[in-house]
């Protein structure tokens, strides 16, 4: 896949087959538009593009955003990379595009920039200044400018339509099953193996502390999690607490894994932790040994979820 830092640098002697938004999460109702764009390439007579933007666009619109992704703008390029697509554009995002008309857009950027042959869209897509232009405009301007456009129904994606912000709102609940049903992946976290206070080691739960660069990721809801990540090309399967550490008098939210059978130095490792099933709430335990003790218990359960993973 070739990657682009913003449109003006993309150059390619074919027409394109163009999709765009912010793709999220590329959950499952992504990979169909995806899918949809690499069949339309016909073996190589057009390429596939994708367009999508960061900052993400509410971020710089809307002044007090809070919003948070699914993926960092490394970890989306990855999962896009995947899906088999040829030409990724990340077009960064600020109030002077935002202003460009429908019109401008499809003209300035669709047409003469990536010379387009079709766009292949979602069923609720809309573009332009304000977001006021939608599928009927698109297929006038297609007329005109001499390019075919594809809608998705929201039918085809799934039955129960799939949307970041379910996702994020099934993370933000625990809710790990429905979160990776409608990714179609288990949700991951990227982050730095980093020293920490080292207590677990003390009660036999050695933590490898991950630091998460990025504000925007989402967090999902603190407790404990069963996780798997990858430490030198091995699969390893572990549990990981995402929380204040109650017991101890934490003081700020950590996220810490503590990896089964294991015990290397991996301080400053870049993992990536896929987390699988929601345990249990964070709680505050009466003393040290009984946390020792739900630390035990919550091991079990997870091995016992890992063996029939």
């Amino acid at each position: 896949m070739k990657l682009f830092e913003s449109i003006n640098e993309f150059h390619s002697n074919k027409k394109t087959i163009l999709t765009l938004g912010t793709f999220d999460g590329v959950h499952i109702g992504h990979k169909k538009i995806l899918e949809r764009l690499n069949q339309n390439t016909e073996n190589g007579k057009y390429e596939s593009l994708v367009l999508t933007f960061f900052p993400h666009p509410r971020m710089v619109l809307q002044e007090k955003s809070e919003i948070k992704l699914l993926n960092t703008i490394q970890e989306k390029s990855k999962l896009l990379e995947a899906t088999g697509i040829e030409n990724l554009v990340i077009h960064p995002f600020n109030e002077s595009f935002s202003r460009l008309t429908a019109e401008e857009f499809v003209h300035s950027i669709l047409v003469d920039q990536f010379h387009i042959q079709k766009i292949i869209i979602g069923h609720d897509h809309r573009f332009g200044r304000n977001r006021t232009a939608n599928i009927d405009n698109l297929i006038a301007f297609g007329a005109e400018y001499g390019f075919e456009v594809e809608q998705i129904s929201a039918q085809e994606i799934q039955d129960v339509s799939v949307s970041s912000t379910k996702i994020r709102k099934a993370l933000q609940e625990g809710n790990m099953a429905l979160a990776n049903e409608y990714l179609g992946y288990a949700y991951f976290l990227t982050g730095e193996v980093v020293k920490g206070k080292q207590l677990g080691r003390t009660i036999g739960f050695p933590t490898a502390n991950i630091q998460i660069e990025e504000e925007y990721k989402l967090i999902p809801k603190n407790g404990v999690y069963v996780v798997k990540t990858f430490i030198n090309h091995k699969e390893v399967f572990g549990m990981m607490n995402i929380g204040f550490n109650p017991t101890v008098n934490g003081q700020k939210q950590t996220i810490e894994v503590n990896i089964f059978d294991f015990d290397a130095d991996i301080y400053g490792q870049k993992l990536e932790i896929s987390l699988l099933k929601y345990l249990r709430e964070e709680q505050k335990f009466g003393s040290v040994d009984l946390l020792k003790e739900q630390l035990n218990q919550d091991k079990r359960t997870a091995l016992e979820f890992v063996n029939l993973f």
